[in-house]
């Protein structure tokens, strides 16, 4: 299989887990919460935050589902390793609050981390397919 396709679907299943989820925190923040990470989920109207949690989350797959489907593969490279700082965001908050280290770690470290993995995938398939080929010798 080529890196192009690995690529693609790799990107897609993260666009989809983000978009699957990001919907989760708008439909249902309550029962998002505890999968955060932190210790005390938000009260009263403090669940707005998911809310908005949530729509980063779906716009942040929109984008990197239009870059995908119209061929900006360059951009999307370089969208997916500056959209893993707000994976990474997310786990040092939960640290940073006493949460749950294994949800920190592993549920928002893992994202960050794989989409940094992608990433630089990508950008290393753009690279590859921009470099002009080597002259033959005559």
């Amino acid at each position: 299989m080529s890196l192009k396709k690995i690529n693609t679907v790799l990107t897609v299943a993260l666009v989809l887990f983000a978009l699957w989820f990001g919907t989760e925190y708008i439909l249902s923040p309550e029962s998002m919460a505890p999968g955060f990470g932190l210790p005390d989920p938000p009260s009263g109207d403090g669940g707005g935050f998911l809310v908005v949690k949530g729509i980063r989350d779906v716009v942040l797959a929109l984008v990197l589902g239009v870059l995908l489907v119209t061929g900006q593969r360059t951009a999307l490279g370089w969208a997916l390793l500056v959209a893993s700082l707000a994976a990474y965001g997310d786990m040092a908050t939960v640290l940073s609050h006493h949460g749950s280290v294994a949800t920190a770690l592993g549920v928002h470290g893992l994202t960050a981390t794989a989409m940094v993995v992608v990433g630089l995938l990508l950008r290393r398939e753009t690279r590859t397919a921009a470099a002009p080929a080597a002259p033959r010798p005559a």
